[in-house]
Order: structure tokens, then C-alpha cells, then sequence
């Protein structure tokens, strides 16, 4: 039996693997309870991290829009 890697398991997630890989992984998955317990924890972790929100807080923007104002060499009107 083959012995797959966390790397593995997140690039089955992402379907990011070849298909004899994929085949490997869920036979491996379907038999080895210590690798399954390891992929349900990496796919809850993906779909935590899928209902986060993306992009900066409009406060870090404007925090940045200022700096560059403020350090500009043009005066601003």
C-alpha cells in the first residue's frame, strides 16, 4: 500500500492530482481510517477557509491611501 503525504491529500482536495494518483488516493482512503480522519480535518479546514472573506479591510486601504498621500511628492490639492 502506498503511503500518501498531507501534500497528497491537499492536491487530491484541489484536484490537482493524476488520475492513477486520484484512484491511489481513494483506495487508500476507503481502507486506511488514520489517512481519512486526516483528509476529513483538511477538507473542513478548506471550507473554512473558502467562507472567509477575501480582500483587505477598507480600513487597511485607506490607512494605505493616506501613507502614499502623505509621502507624495506632488502636493495634493
Amino acid at each position: 500500500m502506498a503511503y500518501f503525504k498531507s501534500e497528497d491529500l491537499i492536491q487530491y482536495l484541489y484536484q490537482e492530482t493524476s488520475e492513477a494518483e486520484k484512484k491511489a488516493i481513494e483506495k487508500a482512503l476507503q481502507t486506511d481510517w488514520n489517512l481519512k480522519e486526516e483528509f476529513e480535518a483538511l477538507k473542513a479546514t478548506k471550507q473554512g477557509l473558502d467562507t472567509l472573506v477575501s480582500g483587505p479591510r477598507p480600513q487597511s486601504i485607506m490607512a494605505i491611501l493616506n501613507y502614499a498621500k502623505s509621502t507624495s511628492e506632488i502636493a495634493q490639492p
